[in-house]
């Protein structure tokens, strides 16, 4: 018996050295699909009836300074190649930490005080520093020069008490405002900072969740970004001139629409606290459009649109929101004329239906629009392939050296044969593009099986899976990994809850679901009881008659897995689960090593495309350049703790080769699409006036501004508009706008 146990356990042993011997080639995204929104834009009666007014409508929606209660566009945090590389109070004490020190700001790297309206300099990077930074943090002879729990992050709204907002005239809204207990210089009240760093918004449509921690569901449901969490979620719906009702709503595959839905209400991002959807639509619908910022004459989307003449650029769009509304999205969702049925602001009309459903014109607006702001003209997209395995059919591009030249040619090779590909996988570099990179191989096996290994890499539609980490095997939400970046109580990732108290993670809800979700709650998401346990890395069940410690085996009681058999990644012999019983006797035990799962601490997977061009890096902003990045995984991340994959640490080549991470960094370099770093369409936009810090500094800020005497007056910074054929100057890397 002992040898069967050691032969199952060598054979986990040998799957798991598979799966880390081989990676996926770097595929093209030109031509990819965005994964499919049934019920949006196909069917006899679609949400949507006229797709480029809907893109109208959302790129209006998310460069609109008047969308936020104080001056705040959502591109107001994403500008810059998605991202937002603005370095004036821009520093978050790391709220998300449960310790104090999470509501204090700490002393920078370069010995000065930080805090609200700092401006930060080369010298402040980065947040976690050893005296050598290319060995493991816990070598005998290395030493943690610094470490800080706060956030590189953006900068936001002022915050206060929503009272009410103009349908014309003042674009601010009315609210009781007063200096916030954490954002202040000497008591003079300063915008508020985002506990985590801004990601970029380009490629983020083939992301099945979005945020750092998921929040943002697959599923939208016209009003929150829960999906089918939120039981109180619907639209209204015309049924005849007398009658609407309130309908559920469930768009899969609009992770956009649903992440839409907090920033305008966040008292941290754009809004005031107690501001609802249907407020914000009662103060654009009978606006003009950007009526406070220049519109290109020849803007990609709004240039049809634009009041601009060639000589010279105007502002607003000639239309209204309430006209793009009415032209994009089906009048069962806009034409019913009674007011009374939504509810209303107390002393104010009741709602129309119109402002009722605006959250829905709104997400789904913004996703139809983000779904265009796709990166795929990198030099990596743009060579000839062979149409059967996508190789190049030329020399114009890898595999050849002479193409690249020796550097970058080098560094693709490190990218694949150091592992980094195991996390940053298909065509948008990220294993949080589930859909998109197993309908790839799904679909188009000879081609795309060849192109990621799919024999020594399960990529599949699970959205769980179990693999090594350096508390053994376990399980983890697909596309997320703790990597060790910081200490797990700075912020616990996805390893949190959401505003109805369900877990964030889908391994836990998988655990309900093996369990038979004993309690009724325990799976809230769709495609928890579609997981195949045949798929996963590491086995969660094995064959064997004995007891083994991480492993359910027939000792205890396995079930066929009713998920199937069929084209698995391990052996058919391991499409084996826990019996319901067997599963809640071993979820009730907290110390369970089978039930084991790396969520705490765990964030999405980012795309790479761009890198080059989105820093700050990782999600608490705290590395300045690629090299800094770079350095960080050759030492195997900053702080090892029990959910930190086991693979992070990269050793090898790159701790005594200096040449070998800069030839890493060189093949980086090459994922980044000419098109974002020149804004040429479909990356144009227009004019932005953003909040960009106080006047002042971190010690002394001028008080006076026009929203209320106690707070830091504005400094701005002015984004151009630009038209589809792009900038003069192209824009740069985070580091190059901070000074020394």
């Amino acid at each position: 018996m002992h040898l069967i146990k050691y032969f199952i356990l060598g054979s986990c042993l040998i799957f798991s050295q598979l799966s880390h011997a081989h990676g996926p080639r770097p595929p093209k995204l030109t031509g990819v699909p965005i994964p499919p929104v049934p019920g949006l834009l196909d069917g006899n009666n679609p949400i949507v009836v006229n797709k480029a007014k809907a893109i109208e409508l959302g790129k209006a929606l998310f460069w609109d300074i008047n969308v936020g209660s104080d001056g705040m566009a959502c591109a107001s945090c994403h500008f810059h190649a998605g991202a937002d590389r603005r370095v004036k109070n821009q520093l978050n004490p790391g709220e998300k930490n449960i310790d104090p020190s999470g509501q204090t700001f700490e002393t920078m790297l370069s010995n000065t005080t930080g805090g609200p309206n700092y401006q930060l300099t080369s010298s402040d990077f980065p947040f976690f520093k050893l005296a050598d930074p290319i060995q493991p943090s816990d070598h005998p002879q290395n030493t943690v020069v610094f470490s800080s729990d706060d956030v590189v992050s953006s900068s936001g709204t002022f915050s206060g008490d929503f009272n009410t907002a103009s349908r014309v005239g003042d674009s601010n809204d009315d609210c009781t405002r007063s200096p916030d207990p954490v954002f202040h210089v000497n008591s003079i009240g300063t915008r508020r900072v985002e506990p985590r760093n801004t990601p970029t918004v380009i490629n983020a449509v083939f992301n099945h969740r979005n945020f750092w921690d998921g929040r943002a569901n697959n599923v939208f449901n016209g009003s929150s970004m829960w999906g089918d969490r939120d039981p109180d979620a619907g639209v209204w719906v015309k049924t005849n001139s007398r009658t609407v009702t309130k309908q559920r709503l469930h768009l899969i595959n609009s992770s956009l629409a649903s992440q839409a839905m907090a920033p305008p209400l966040s008292p941290s991002e754009m809004g005031c606290r107690q501001k609802i959807f249907p407020d914000l639509g009662r103060k654009l619908l009978s606006r003009v459009p950007l009526e406070h910022q220049k519109v290109h004459g020849e803007d990609s989307v709004l240039g049809i649109l634009s009041n601009s003449t060639t000589n010279t650029l105007q502002t607003g769009l000639n239309t209204t929101y309430k006209t793009l509304v009415k032209q994009a999205f089906n009048k069962k969702y806009w034409s019913y004329r009674r007011r009374g049925s939504f509810g209303g602001p107390a002393g104010e009309l009741p709602y129309t239906q119109m402002e009722a459903n605006f959250s829905m014109f709104f997400g789904l607006a913004i996703q139809l629009y983000e779904s265009t702001l796709i990166s795929d003209q990198a030099p990596i997209d743009t060579v000839p392939r062979n149409p059967l395995n996508f190789i190049p059919v030329s020399e114009a591009f890898f595999p050849t050296e002479a193409a690249v030249g020796p550097s970058a040619y080098h560094g693709m090779q490190l990218f694949i044969d150091l592992h980094c590909n195991l996390c940053h996988v298909g065509p948008t570099l990220t294993s949080a593009a589930i859909t998109t990179n197993a309908d790839l191989v799904q679909q188009n096996p000879e081609a795309y099986g060849s192109l990621f290994y799919i024999n020594d890499l399960p990529v599949n539609h699970n959205l769980v899976n179990r693999d090594t980490f350096n508390q053994g095997r376990s399980l983890i939400d697909s596309g997320f990994f703790n990597t060790g970046v910081g200490d797990p109580v700075w912020d616990p990732g996805l390893d949190n809850v959401d505003d109805f108290g369900n877990p964030l993670s889908f391994a836990a809800q998988y655990k309900e679901y093996l369990a038979g979700d004993p309690s009724g709650t325990g799976v809230v998401d769709p495609g928890i009881s579609n997981i195949r346990a045949c798929d996963f890395l590491q086995p969660l069940s094995v064959p064997s008659p004995n007891l083994i410690s991480d492993f359910f085996t027939n000792a205890v009681g396995l079930i066929p897995d009713p998920n199937g058999n069929i084209n698995c990644f391990l052996p058919t012999t391991f499409s084996i689960i826990p019996s319901p019983t067997i599963a809640a006797a071993e979820l009730a035990d907290p110390a369970s090593l089978k039930f084991a799962d790396a969520s705490s601490a765990a964030f999405k997977v980012p795309t790479l495309r761009n890198i080059e061009l989105t820093g700050p890096y990782m999600h608490n902003g705290s590395m300045k350049s690629l090299n800094e990045v770079i350095e960080f995984y050759t030492r195997g991340g900053n702080i090892a703790n029990s959910a930190t994959h086991s693979n992070i640490l990269v050793a090898g080549e790159l701790q005594v080769i200096q040449q070998s991470r800069a030839d890493l960094i060189a093949f980086l370099k090459l994922l980044t699409d000419e098109r974002v770093r020149n804004e040429q369409a479909p990356f144009d936009h227009p004019e932005l006036i953003i909040p960009n810090g106080h006047i002042g500094n971190h010690i002394s800020a001028n008080s006076g501004n026009l929203l209320d005497t106690n707070l830091a007056v504005d400094e701005t910074l002015v984004i151009p508009a630009v038209g589809a054929n792009g900038l003069n100057n192209p824009i740069l890397p985070f580091d190059n706008y901070l000074q020394p």
